[in-house]
Order: structure tokens, then C-alpha cells, then sequence
């Protein structure tokens, strides 16, 4: 982009005076010029007498002498060659002078090109070519802009085949302009390019387009100005304006320099800042140029009131809950933007438009209230979705949900869901109360049904659940999130007694209070958005505790806890270190007493990799696990990406044991190799892992496919 302009100065003509009148001469008369060529009398005399009877027949029209056109003498021509000497009978003329071209000696034959001409229709289809070309470019990669030509380049589209030479030579122009216009982005305002099409040696089919570029001098910036009304702080447009005399004028530069004062007067409290068109003129004896930017800053503003028109989703008192900024704060466009993200990231419309109106009131502060206008248009609310996966040891398992979003308005959804796999079966309907009271924190309350048919357990059980959460998203990561809430379930659930050495069914029911807590310190560099599924950097700390009482003729309550903490670690962009420690504990209740499906078991893609689902800890006689009362899982990974693919190399290691407390011996170890595909909603993980220190039963190896990281 070419962003400067040459300063001229009027030229003048050399001997022209200005201001000294010129005589224009008037015209003479001529007398012979005025005389008539005929008389009146001689007029009128020629003129056929009329008869005063308008009934008398016309006279006959005289009869005309055939028309012979008549021809102009032809004037002698000078080209006429003088008539030939008289020559007398039985002679022969005198020899005429040679022409002088016949008595130049013959040029050598080796000076002549013997290349067949290619001589073809145009067109645009490359399989028809049947010229071939490579191209060569000189003087473009000292600037570093190599790169640059060749994504743009006429040539390079080509692919280095044309159906003739001109039309070889026609992208070669395309290319000369652009090689100039990239140097004058670079600050090289006399910046030129010839294109040359040379012929390869013992190829006639082939040649050579050559670019020889010439950037010239380097212009720098001279004198920068800034046209705008004082803002608050009188430093806000300078600090934020990174140019400085004796830089380079290149676009990029200035470009990026004028987007951030833009950028910065609107979080700044200013949402109608313009900036004008920038002017720089360059002064072709210092190779300098002096830059000028007009600046409309409009008033400092501060966040007024909501308001909502369209076709509602819902109205101004759910979108006040959704903001994260506070009427009389100064304005911030951040906080714009964030509401427009919080409000699609409902589902419920088709679009959504966040706008700043000025209300022409000024607040106490002296800043003028900027209201906030939500355009709404509610799009389709209801939607049918559906997931599957695989993993060792749980099989294939698929779910089907149902969703309608705004079936109790503002964000109350119903969700019906259905799962259907090799191992669990099962339905359910949820009610959910998004963003309730406050903004990310959800209220829903559940019925589930389902069966489920592991190694370890076969359990058919009914659920009623209600739980309060405030939950981190893409949008807003935040440090501290919790869970509270309740869990009644019945089931019927077969059980390995050792006492009478056999399995055997009985029917509990549970009450639980399950609370979570979790400080994130994680976050992804490269995307903050997936800074959830897939982080790079930092660590996060969770703790879930458990009160719940299980009856079964008798009440034994007892209390289950988890602590886990993970941490990542970039060693480069393309490289993150990733750790995970995980200990669980249930006390107050032996294990046999304990519900088969609330006892901890090791195993499976969530927990060691390389070993079955539940397929760690103690077994029964017949080879079946039975859980345990403690855990703990270590894992460390290294991720490499490279593009929208990675590779994962693992190592895992945990187990489940008979005790309350968790021991750190008889670990089970397991490792490998996983794929990852980075897609928008996070990376697709695919992992193949083998146990390390196998025992009979073991499968040798365990194939794990989910969306997100394992961890």
C-alpha cells in the first residue's frame, strides 16, 4: 500500500511572461470581397416569367446533356522515374547501379535463432500449455519480501506453465507492479522493476522470467503531527502512537500504529473516536517524509443504561446480568465486546448487535452517559445433537440429546437425553436455568435413568439430582469456580461377597451433598479462547468432597474426597510439558459396605492409560475388580504441535487399594503415543497406550478416542 505523496511545485513554461497582455490583430476589410457576383438586375432578368393563370400546365423541363463526370488533371508525379535513354537498335542497355544492401556480405549462419516459434491459441487451461516458464526475482529477499511476492505473484499462480510468451510476459508486467508495490510498503518510494523473458539453453519450449527489482532510497519519517482535541490523559494518543522520527514510513508500521490508538481511545472511554485519513508528504531531496494524522475523538464517555429492541429472546433486566460492567463506570470496549459474546454464546439468536448511543447527557464526573443498545433477533431454540466414542474397556457409547433452550424464558431449557453403548444404557431430562441470578452460574435440577453393565459392577439405578454452579467458559476463564448441590439415587447393584465367595444383588439408596472447588491458573497462549480444553501454561487445583449416607436396611454415612492439581509448562511455542497428580480417599464406611458404583477404580483413557476401564485395583476370584477405598494417578505428557496437528508421547502410572488411605506402592505403569487434531471446539484426542508391567489378562494394547486433552 502506498501511503505517502510527492510534494510538487508549479512549473513555468522557460521565455513565458506572465501578466503581459498579448495584441491580437483585427481583421481588414476587403472592397472586392463585398461586391455581389451578380447584379440584381441581371437576377431578376434570368428568371422565368410566371403565368398569372395557376391552371395553365407547366412548361417541359429542358432536357440535360449526358453528365460526364469530370476529372482533375493529375499533377506530375515526383516519384515518376525519368524516362529510359534512347537506346539504338541492336544495342543493350547500360547496367544499372546495384542496390547497396546487395553489397553487404551475408551475416554468419550461426547468428540465427533455429527455435522453432511457438505459435498457440491463448487460453487459460494449464493442461493446454505449452509454454513453460521458471521464475527468477532479484532484490526482493534483502527486504524480506520475498515471501510476500511470491503468495501474490502472477508467475507463481501460473504454476510455471502458459500457453504462449506474451501471455508469460503479461504476468511478468502484473508482477513488476507488484514488486514496486511491495518496496513501497517497505518505505522505498523510488522503488522500480523491469521484467526481462530470456530463452534456456537447448530448451525452445522453455524460458525465463526474470524480475530484477531496484528499491532505491529508504524514506523515513520526518515531522509527525497529530490534529485532535486534548483527550484525558494529555499523553493518551503520543504514548499509544509507536512512531518516531527516523522510522522507516513503512504501511505495516503505520498501520499498526494508528489501529492502536484506535484500539486505545475506545477502552479508554472515548466509543466514537475516528480517526481521518493520514497524510504524509514526502520530500524527495532529504528522503524524508512528514506525517499527519486527524483525529475526531468524540466526548469521554461513561456506561449509561441498557435498552432492547427486535425480536426478543429475552429483556434488558437478563441482559444487565450478563454485563460485566457497571452504569458510571468509564467506557471500555472490552466490556462491549464481552457482552456481545456472552449473549451469542446463549444459542438463542439468529443475530445479535451491541451498540454505544450517546444520550447527550453528561454524568457528574463531566463525562457524557453512553447508553448500551442491544439489537435482538431470536433464531431457532431448539436443536438435536449427538456424540460418540470409544475407549477400551467401556466399549462404543453414543448419546443423543435434545435440546429446546428457551422453553422457559430467560435461558430455562428442558434437555432430554439419550445414551445408548456396548456397556450402559440409559435416559434422562434436565431442566437448566442458565446464567441465574448471575452470570455463568447455572441451576438445574435432573431425572436420569440408566443401566450399567462393567466388569466391575451391573447396576440399574434412578437418579434425581440438583446442583448450583459457576462455571468457567471460553469466554470468561475465571480463577475460582464451585459446585454445590444434592443427589438422591436408588439402584440395584450385584456385588462380589467374599464371605459367601459369590456375587449377589441388593438395592441401595444414596443421599449425597457433593461440593467442588477449583482455582485455575491455566490458560492457552496461542488461542485464550481454548484455554479450557487445551491449556499451555499455568496450573489448576481442584478439591471435591463428598458427605453422603448410604442405607441398605442400616444408614452408614461416610465421606468421599478427591484432590487433584495439574500443571503445564510451555518449553517453547510449539512444545508444552503437561503433569497431572491425582489422590482420592473414602472414610468412614468398610468397602464391602460401600455401593459397588461409588468405590474408586484405576484404568481407562480418564485415568491410567494402557489399562482396561476400572481395570486397576483389587479383584475377586474370578478376575473381576471390586474397587477400592483410595487412588492414586500420576501422568506427564509431551505435547508437540505443529500446525492443527500434534503429537503426544505419555507415560501414566496409579492404582485403586482396599484402604482408606492410598499407598504409593504396587503402581501400575503404562505408556504411549496419542494424535491430536485441533479443531474450533477443541482438539480431537486419539491415544494408543500399552500397560508397562502387564498382568495376565492384560490387553497389550488400549485405544482412547475423546474431544479435549486427557487433562
Amino acid at each position: 500500500m502506498v501511503l505517502a505523496q510527492t510534494a510538487t511545485t508549479p512549473q513555468t513554461a522557460p521565455g513565458s511572461q506572465q501578466g503581459k497582455p498579448v495584441p491580437i490583430p483585427t481583421p481588414t476589410s476587403d472592397p472586392e470581397g463585398d461586391k455581389p457576383i451578380v447584379s440584381d438586375k441581371d437576377f431578376n432578368a434570368a428568371l422565368p416569367k410566371l403565368s398569372d393563370d395557376i391552371n395553365a400546365p407547366l412548361e417541359p423541363i429542358p432536357q440535360d446533356a449526358p453528365f460526364t463526370p469530370q476529372t482533375a488533371d493529375k499533377a506530375p508525379d515526383s516519384t515518376t522515374p525519368p524516362p529510359a535513354p534512347v537506346v539504338e537498335p541492336g544495342t543493350l542497355p547500360p547496367p544499372s547501379e546495384p542496390p547497396t544492401e546487395l553489397a553487404q556480405p551475408l551475416p554468419p549462419l550461426d547468428s540465427y535463432n533455429t527455435a522453432p516459434v511457438v505459435d498457440v491459441a491463448v487460453t487459460d487451461d494449464k493442461k493446454g500449455a505449452q509454454v513453460r516458464y521458471d521464475t527468477v526475482v532479484n532484490g526482493l529477499d534483502a527486504l524480506k519480501l520475498d515471501g510476500q511476492f511470491r503468495t501474490f505473484s502472477a508467475l507463481k499462480k501460473g504454476g510455471g506453465k502458459a500457453a504462449n510468451i506474451p501471455m508469460v510476459t503479461a504476468r511478468a508486467r502484473e508482477d513488476e507492479a507488484l514488486a514496486i508495490r511491495l518496496m513501497k510498503s517497505k518505505g522505498y518510494y523510488d522503488a522500480s522493476a523491469v521484467s526481462v523473458i530470456e530463452n534456456v539453453p537447448n530448451d525452445p519450449t522453455r524460458v525465463r522470467a526474470v524480475i530484477n527489482a531496484v528499491p532505491g532510497n529508504l524514506y523515513k519519517l520526518g515531522e509527525i503531527k497529530v490534529d485532535a482535541y486534548p483527550v484525558a490523559p494529555n499523553d493518551l494518543i503520543t504514548k499509544n502512537l509507536p512512531l518516531r522520527t527516523g522510522d522507516p514510513i513503512e504501511a505495516e508500521r503505520i498501520q499498526g500504529a494508528e489501529a492502536n490508538v484506535s484500539l486505545q481511545l475506545g477502552q479508554t472511554g472515548y466509543p466514537f473516536a475516528r480517526l481521518g485519513t493520514r497524510d504524509i508528504l514526502l520530500d524527495e531531496a532529504n528522503f524524508t517524509g512528514d506525517y499527519t494524522l486527524p483525529i475526531d475523538t468524540g466526548p469521554r464517555s461513561s456506561f449509561g443504561d441498557i435498552t432492547t429492541t427486535g425480536k426478543l429472546a429475552f429483556g434488558a433486566d437478563h441482559i444487565r446480568i450478563l454485563r460485566r460492567f457497571k452504569p458510571g463506570q468509564l467506557y471500555d470496549t472490552r466490556g462491549i465486546d464481552d457482552l456481545r459474546k456472552a449473549l451469542v454464546a446463549t444459542g438463542l439468536f439468529s443475530t445479535v448487535a451491541v451498540e454505544p448511543v450517546d444520550t447527550g447527557k453528561d454524568a457528574p464526573d463531566g463525562t457524557r452517559i453512553v447508553d448500551i443498545a442491544v439489537t435482538q433477533r431470536v433464531g431457532k431454540t431448539r436443536s438435536i445433537a449427538a456424540t460418540g466414542g470409544y475407549s477400551t474397556g467401556q466399549g462404543l457409547r453414543a448419546e443423543a440429546t435434545y435440546t429446546a433452550r428457551n422453553a422457559f424464558p430467560p435461558e430455562g431449557a428442558l434437555i432430554f437425553t439419550a445414551v445408548g453403548g456396548t456397556q450402559e444404557q440409559g435416559a434422562g431430562a434436565t431442566f437448566r436455568r442458565s446464567n441465574w441470578r448471575q452470570r455463568d452460574r447455572t441451576l438445574s435440577f435432573g431425572l436420569a435413568a440408566g443401566r450399567n453393565n462393567y466388569d466391575a459392577f451391573n447396576a440399574v439405578s434412578l437418579s434425581l439430582i440438583g446442583r448450583v454452579s459457576y462455571d468457567s467458559t471460553p469466554i470468561w476463564q475465571k480463577k475460582f469456580t464451585y459446585q454445590y448441590g444434592f443427589e438422591l439415587t436408588g439402584t440395584n447393584e450385584d456385588v462380589y461377597d467374599f464371605g459367601l465367595g459369590k456375587r449377589k444383588r441388593g438395592t441401595y439408596f444414596i443421599a449425597a451433598l457433593p461440593l467442588m472447588g477449583q482455582f485455575d491458573r491455566s490458560k492457552n497462549k496461542r488461542t485464550p479462547d481454548m484455554g479450557l480444553l487445551d491449556p499451555t501454561q499455568g496450573y489448576r487445583i481442584k478439591l471435591t468432597l463428598s458427605p453422603e449416607t448410604s442405607v441398605r436396611g442400616a444408614a452408614r454415612p461416610y465421606l468421599r474426597a478427591m484432590a487433584e492439581a495439574s500443571g503445564y509448562y510451555p518449553v517453547m511455542d510449539s512444545l508444552t510439558i503437561a503433569g497431572r497428580v491425582r489422590v482420592g480417599s473414602i472414610q468412614g464406611i468398610s468397602r464391602d459396605d460401600l455401593v459397588p458404583s461409588r468405590r474408586y477404580y484405576g484404568g481407562g483413557g480418564g485415568s491410567v492409560r494402557g489399562y482396561g476401564y476400572q481395570r486397576l485395583g483389587p479383584f475377586d476370584p474370578n478376575g473381576d475388580p471390586v474397587g477400592g477405598r483410595s487412588l492414586n494417578e500420576f501422568a506427564l505428557e509431551a505435547r508437540y504441535r505443529v500446525g492443527n496437528f500434534g503429537i503426544v508421547p505419555f507415560v501414566d502410572a496409579g492404582n485403586s487399594y482396599e484402604s482408606s488411605m492410598p499407598k504409593f506402592n504396587d503402581l501400575r505403569f503404562g505408556a504411549g503415543i496419542g494424535g491430536r487434531f485441533y479443531t474450533n471446539f477443541g482438539p480431537v484426542r486419539i491415544d494408543v497406550a500399552t500397560p508397562l508391567n502387564r498382568r495376565k489378562g492384560d490387553s497389550r494394547i488400549a485405544l482412547y478416542i475423546s474431544i479435549g486433552q486427557a487433562f
